[in-house]
């Protein structure tokens, strides 16, 4: 016996040196949401008097709310290129709204098949990645489309013209179009001669039976779902609020006689709408619904202390020259909060958006954070929150933010710099409280004028709404911010901007 117990006193002794290590702690789920023309004013947490937002105000108090965050660029596409490839719209590849050229069906133009993509990092860590919402980065069959940019899972638009209807015929389910029950109609038609404006049974041919943000938010709980036993990147680009204005009635009835509502007859680019300003508040509150769904669900996973969530906007509302497209009424809305113009241009109102982040037991609640940030901040931000050796390429223009984040002090932004050859051209820099914007440096053929170089100068803390251009007062301010221009703007063949690229 005596073999025998020492043989087991061996085994014993030998016990903590066979037993596995301990298993890696998993890195944190993030689920991203960007809504579609939001402004800075159109939740509660950041003033609003009239839309419901009571899911975007708790994740607000639960977390950090940014007052200086803004978006890639001031239209669609070329804001979301910023936000996943980490680079500003001076090195970014995609600067403006454009149909792919060569082919003429859905999808807008495509990124490189080499870019480097949030989704690509997240994926490459052994993330599950999915996307629900709008795409515009590519259309179906071309180097950008979403599964060959990192997503493994997709649903929704690609096309950003498709998602101009909340009642679209189809929507894409991963590479495969998935019909809708929905008959076809134009989202940019019109009341037919002899339909009364004032009879709202004269819309319903404006609505459908299967409204896509519901499914896109119902198909995003679904992948949340399936992905619970690995971290997972849940990017949620809705379509809401982006015109047409469409809503479940269900919705619309809660805002229906809340303030005067006068019918949209059609003709400024949109379907109509009986109640257009309801329709608006209601697309927005059934948004903050779905959020609530999905924060609920992670809670009931027991995911919720290791679940990142983000919430911001690609670019201003339509305010300043887009006034009253469609119905929408930003002025009635304060929808810009009280900044400059809108959706389109470089003046504050046009990509100073919401900027939410929420990490309970990381990020203390009650936040608020006067940090100038960007869309191109996002790629290092995460892959550093997440845990990643590696957060961005080294010919990113990002800076993380994650030390602000966790309650830790950081320098402030050296600048932040936008270009947009759109809307007539446009250039910006921020420094601190300056900031520089030039406007029309494409004044196009029928302009016969040269471009505009001249610089307006603005302190954007004495005067948030860009309403006195001081640059007469300070020639040095000004002629360092143009340096900053010149340095950072990179020629592009296929979205030029000839006034900077011949100087």
């Amino acid at each position: 016996m005596r073999p025998l117990l020492l043989l087991c006193a061996v085994l014993a002794a030998l016990r903590p040196c066979v037993e596995p290590a301990a298993a890696a702690p998993r890195p944190p789920n993030v689920v991203f949401i960007i809504a579609d023309d939001l402004g800075w004013g159109d939740l509660g947490c950041y003033g609003q008097k009239l839309i419901r937002t009571p899911h975007l105000d708790r994740m607000a108090a639960e977390g950090m709310r940014f007052t200086q965050h803004y978006s890639g660029n001031a239209v669609c596409a070329p804001s979301r290129c910023v936000l996943m490839t980490g680079k500003h719209p001076g090195h970014a590849y995609i600067r403006d709204n454009r149909q792919y050229r060569p082919k003429p069906e859905e999808g807008q133009e495509p990124i490189p098949a080499a870019s480097v993509t949030v989704a690509k990092l997240f994926q490459q860590r052994g993330y599950a990645t999915g996307g629900f919402g709008k795409w515009g980065l590519g259309g179906p069959g071309t180097t950008g489309e979403p599964l060959k940019q990192g997503f493994t899972r997709w649903f929704g638009y690609n096309c950003q013209g498709v998602a101009h209807n909340f009642y679209p015929t189809y929507l894409w389910d991963n590479d495969r179009k998935v019909p809708l029950k929905n008959a076809e109609f134009s989202a940019h038609d019109t009341l037919k001669p002899g339909e009364d404006p004032q009879d709202p049974k004269t819309y319903a041919r404006f609505q459908g039976r299967e409204y896509s943000a519901d499914l896109i938010a119902e198909q995003a709980r679904a992948f949340i779902r399936a992905s619970k036993d690995k971290p997972f990147f849940c990017y949620v680009p809705t379509t809401v609020p982006h015109l047409a204005l469409q809503v479940p009635d269900d919705s619309l009835a809660e805002y229906a006689g809340k303030f005067p509502d006068p019918p949209y007859a059609g003709g400024k680019g949109y379907i109509p709408h009986f109640k257009p300003r309801a329709a608006y508040a209601a697309m927005i509150t059934r948004m903050d619904k779905e959020i609530g769904a999905m924060m609920k669900l992670v809670a009931d996973l027991g995911l919720d202390e290791n679940t990142i969530w983000v919430f911001t906007s690609d670019n201003g509302p339509l305010h300043g020259r887009h006034e009253g497209l469609a119905g929408t009424d930003a002025t009635f809305f304060n929808s810009s909060g009280g900044l400059r113009d809108g959706k389109g241009t470089l003046f504050e109102g046009g990509f100073r958006v919401p900027g939410i982040v929420r990490w309970k037991g990381k990020i203390a609640p009650g936040q608020t954070s006067d940090r100038v940030t960007g869309f191109e901040d996002w790629m290092p931000t995460l892959m550093e929150l997440t845990g990643a050796k590696e957060t961005s390429p080294k010919d990113s223009d990002g800076i993380s933010f994650a030390p602000t984040l966790l309650g830790q002090r950081q320098p402030e932004r050296p600048f932040l710099y936008r270009e947009f050859p759109g809307y007539g051209g446009q250039q910006c820099v921020r420094i601190g409280d300056w900031k520089g914007l030039r406007q029309n440096l494409k004044p196009g053929p029928a302009a016969k004028k040269a471009p505009d170089f001249t610089i307006q100068l603005f302190n954007l803390r004495d005067d948030p709404a860009e309403t006195t251009n001081v640059a007469a007062k300070y020639p040095d301010i000004l002629n360092k911010l143009a340096d900053v221009m010149r340095a950072q703007h990179v020629a592009s063949a296929e979205f030029p901007l000839p006034a900077l690229d011949k100087r």
